[in-house]
């Protein structure tokens, strides 16, 4: 594992997704980069913030699942590095487009 270990790009960032604060609490002692924190509630996120800042005070969370544009003022509030929202593209309308090759 170890040989393995030396052939990884030194800006490589590992991230992991939790989706309970239990499992959170077990994966920021590993020393991620980046939590992804799937489908919590504002209250979750909030108290997200402060295990992180506790028990690893440079690791980035990403709140992702569920978030609405509605949430979020609340969601960056809670002190969360970073927002994935779904909204932006679930709403979006396809435009479909073909092209006829003709030779």
């Amino acid at each position: 594992a170890e040989a393995d270990q030396d052939r990884l790009p030194d800006d490589l960032l590992l991230e992991v997704e939790v989706d309970s604060l239990d499992q959170l609490r077990q994966v920021l002692p590993a020393g991620a980069d980046i939590v992804l924190l799937d489908n919590m509630s504002d209250q979750e996120l909030h108290e997200a913030v402060q295990l992180r800042d506790q028990l690893s005070p440079e690791t980035q969370l990403e709140a992702s699942g569920g978030i609405t544009l509605e949430r979020l003022i609340g969601i960056a509030e809670c002190g969360i590095d970073r927002i994935s929202v779904g909204a932006l593209t679930h709403s979006a309308t396809a435009l479909d487009i073909g092209l006829d090759w003709i030779q």
